[in-house]
């Protein structure tokens, strides 16, 4: 059975004219693989220290001993350092052990096929075996895809054995993934405040277009004051935006709260007015109401970090969204970005 094993290895590299085996592969079977030392020590360096080592006896044949993994898989490994391949169904039955074996014996090319194997076959039953093996055996790649396989599926992992068995046993990697988590659900909260402040940015820039729109050629039922009543201006493009904006236009221009500051609507069409005014590059032609009035306070009296801050991203959303509209055809529906409460920004101060 053992010299059939050994003749099996030499039919695959095709090395029907190699001298006589000179190593004993021991399994923890008791069984033993016939190999050359030559090949083993070409295609591990850690095999190749342990061949030079010098042996007390004068046997011919050297004794290389690997436990810890059925024979087979053993024997999978060997056939790989002969041949450079592995099946697909070797891999299937022992990714495993051949990624143990890879690590241990420094055999980089099956350790990155092990590696890229047991990540896409990794499932949550055994992903907790798998993140165990992968920090053992430091293959980062496979650690991360299955921290991530296992923060998706939490509730899952949690209620299954191999969780049960890695609190009582493995008490750090369980601190590792509990972090992980954390960590994940923090990103997961900065990149939807990230979104949402980059839709507001959006928002605010096509509020801008709206009000100059408005203020220059009318929209519907609200234009310049020398617009002709008679002509009939129909919807804009974007007229979901623009009719917010003739709300808030239409109440300034009849709140009675507004000498007193009391109208948290007027507030909204100031900041408007003034983020304009902060926008506009041309104010002396521009018929946007006070804007060159806020352009004159601006260059007086100066603007707070935050406001500056808020003018450079309405200014690059506005630049970003033009350029998408290039590549893009199909306009998605505006956000509502104010309405009978108005809108609150975040740079107000309460």
């Amino acid at each position: 059975m053992v010299r059939a094993e050994a003749s099996r290895i030499l039919t695959v590299v095709g090395a029907e004219d190699m001298p006589e085996p000179d190593v004993r592969v021991i399994t923890s079977d008791g069984l033993l693989i016939f190999a050359h030392s030559k090949v083993l020590a070409s295609a591990s360096p850690v095999l190749e220290n342990i061949i030079e080592r010098p042996r007390k006896g004068r046997s011919n044949c050297s004794n290389i001993t690997i436990l810890g993994v059925p024979f087979d898989a053993v024997s999978a490994f060997i056939k790989f350092l002969y041949s450079s391949k592995c099946s697909e169904d070797q891999m299937e039955k022992y990714g495993i052990p051949l990624l143990a074996l890879s690590h241990v014996y420094l055999v980089p090319q099956l350790k990155q096929m092990c590696t890229k194997d047991l990540a896409d076959r990794m499932s949550i039953e055994d992903v907790v075996d798998v993140l165990q093996l992968a920090r053992l055996c430091d293959a980062p790649d496979l650690y991360v895809k299955g921290m991530k396989l296992l923060s998706n599926n939490f509730k899952m992992v949690k209620a299954g054995d191999g969780w049960k068995f890695l609190q009582k046993h493995d008490p750090l990697l369980e601190l590792e993934i509990l972090q992980f988590i954390d960590e994940s659900e923090t990103r997961k909260q900065r990149m939807r405040r990230h979104r949402e402040n980059k839709d507001l940015y959006i928002q605010l820039s096509e509020a801008m277009e709206c009000l100059e729109h408005i203020c220059s050629e009318g929209c519907t039922t609200v234009g310049p004051i020398d617009m002709d009543p008679s002509q009939h201006n129909g919807p804009c493009a974007k007229f979901t935006t623009c009719h917010r904006v003739q709300l808030l236009i239409k109440h300034f221009g009849t709140c009675t709260k507004r000498a007193n500051g009391g109208c948290l609507r007027c507030k909204r069409m100031w900041q408007l007015f003034r983020l304009h005014s902060s926008i506009c590059d041309r104010p002396d032609g521009c018929r946007v109401p006070l804007c060159r009035q806020f352009k004159l306070k601006a260059e007086q009296d100066g603007s707070d970090a935050r406001w500056r801050l808020l003018v450079r991203k309405v200014t690059t959303a506005k630049f970003t969204s033009s350029l998408s509209n290039l590549h893009v055809k199909k306009e998605k529906e505006p956000r509502r970005i104010m309405g009978d409460r108005g809108f609150r920004p975040w740079f107000q101060k309460t």
